[in-house]
Parts: C-alpha cells; sequence; structure tokens
C-alpha cells in the first residue's frame, strides 16, 4: 500500500504518539494533532522528520465543529486524507451520585461529538477516493463499566455504536471503520494509579500493555490485509475481557 495522509487526533498524548510514530514507520504521511498539548504535539512532528518520515502538527479544538470544520478544509485543500485515527479524549473521574454537569458533559463532548466533528468532513473525500480507514480508540471502561467512570464509559460506548453504523454506510466504498479498546496500557497515569499487585489482580496477563502494541494494531487494521475487516471493536486488554 502507497502512503497515505493520516490525521491522528490527540497525538501528544502516550497511545496517541505511538500510534502517530507507527504510522509514519509505515510510510504514511502523519499529520500529528494536539490542542492543549500544541508545542508537544510539534515536537513529535520533528522527531518524526529527523527519522527521515513526513509529519506535521496541526492545533484545533475537536469539540468546536466550526474551527474543526475549518482546520480540515486547510488540511483538505493540501490533499486528501484517507486515514482518521480518533484518539482524543479525557478523564474527569467521579463517582456519578457526586458528578457535576460540566463533568459528564465535556468527557462526553470530546470523545463523542469530536469523533463526529472530525470524521464526518472527511466522509465525501473518502468515499471519491473509494478507499478510506476510520479507526477510534475507546477503552475496556466501555465494555467492562467502572466506578467513578460513567461519563467516560458512556462517551466511549457511543464511539461503538456509531462506528458499527458507520461501517455499514460506507462499507461498499471500499471504507472500514473500527474500533480498538485498549486495557491497561504503560502510561504515567496508569503508574500512579495502579501497583503492580493490582495490575496482577486485574489482568489475566499480569502486566500493563505497551503503546506500541496498541500502535501494532492501528497499523494492522490499516493495512490492505485488514480490507475486510469492519464494524469492529477489538479489544487489547491482556485477556480482562
Amino acid at each position: 500500500m502507497t502512503g497515505k495522509r493520516a490525521l491522528v487526533t490527540g497525538a501528544s498524548g502516550v497511545i496517541g504518539a505511538a500510534i502517530a510514530e507507527r504510522l509514519a514507520a509505515d510510510g504514511h504521511t502523519v499529520i500529528v494533532h494536539g490542542y492543549r498539548n500544541r508545542e508537544t504535539a510539534e515536537e513529535l512532528a520533528c522527531r518524526i522528520r529527523q527519522r527521515g518520515r513526513s509529519a506535521t502538527s496541526v492545533c484545533f479544538d475537536v469539540t468546536d465543529a466550526q474551527q474543526t470544520s475549518d482546520a480540515l478544509a486547510a488540511l483538505l485543500r493540501e490533499g486528501p486524507i484517507q486515514i482518521v485515527v480518533n484518539n482524543a479524549g479525557l478523564h474527569d473521574d467521579a463517582p456519578m451520585a457526586g458528578m457535576t454537569s460540566d463533568q459528564w458533559k465535556k468527557v462526553i463532548d470530546l470523545s463523542l461529538h469530536g469523533f463526529f466533528n472530525v470524521t464526518q468532513p472527511l466522509l465525501l473525500p473518502m468515499i471519491g477516493a473509494r478507499w478510506g480507514r476510520i479507526i477510534s480508540i475507546s477503552s475496556v471502561a466501555a465494555v467492562l463499566g467502572n466506578r467513578g467512570q460513567t461519563n467516560y464509559a458512556a462517551a466511549k460506548a457511543g464511539l461503538h455504536g456509531a462506528s458499527k453504523s458507520l461501517a455499514r454506510e460506507v462499507a461498499s466504498r471500499g471504507i472500514t471503520v473500527n474500533v480498538v479498546a485498549p486495557g491497561l496500557i504503560e502510561s504515567p497515569s496508569v503508574q500512579a494509579v495502579f501497583s503492580q499487585e493490582q495490575i496482577e489482580t486485574l489482568v489475566p496477563m499480569k502486566r500493563v500493555g505497551r503503546p506500541e502494541e496498541v500502535a501494532a494494531l492501528v497499523s494492522f487494521l490499516i493495512s490492505e490485509q485488514a480490507g475486510y475487516i469492519t464494524g469492529q471493536v477489538i479489544g487489547i486488554n491482556g485477556g480482562m475481557v
């Protein structure tokens, strides 16, 4: 497969960065998206370019429909974007009895409304090219549920239904739509919350996953070899579910 232009949202985070680096290594031109961490996104794009690969960075708020539309229109003037990885998301955990309306809305706004704002403007160009890959990063929390994360689980579970429906809409146009649902993945936040003993209790494989393992799965789903896989929610969680 010749290289395509790939947009990775939330690429300033651990998983997003690993995905961006892997797709660049695969020969794709990567658009590294960051919003709150714009400098981190540009540093990642710079590292990718230093390795002889192609990358640029972009900054826009995926929860702002007009801002996102304008940013994508500018990017599309430079060429088609046929790969999108919807990775942007956030945690704002609290038991639902004590959760504020703002906590509920902002988590859903970023993961779920952000998915629509980013993906919808890219669909007609993908349909015209008759090839595309849409991958959204979810969580094991959307499958199992998790205390203190009703907002996060709801947002990510919404991606499952939206992706399955969209997959049916665009399957005949050479476009696949899938969800990757990681479990505990090595990161500063996981290290801060979970002890090794807790990890061994929760995860049958007795370890956290590596961001590179998530990136490898995304890479496969983008490949031509995965062209018959669509509408799926694929867990990568060490046997948690």
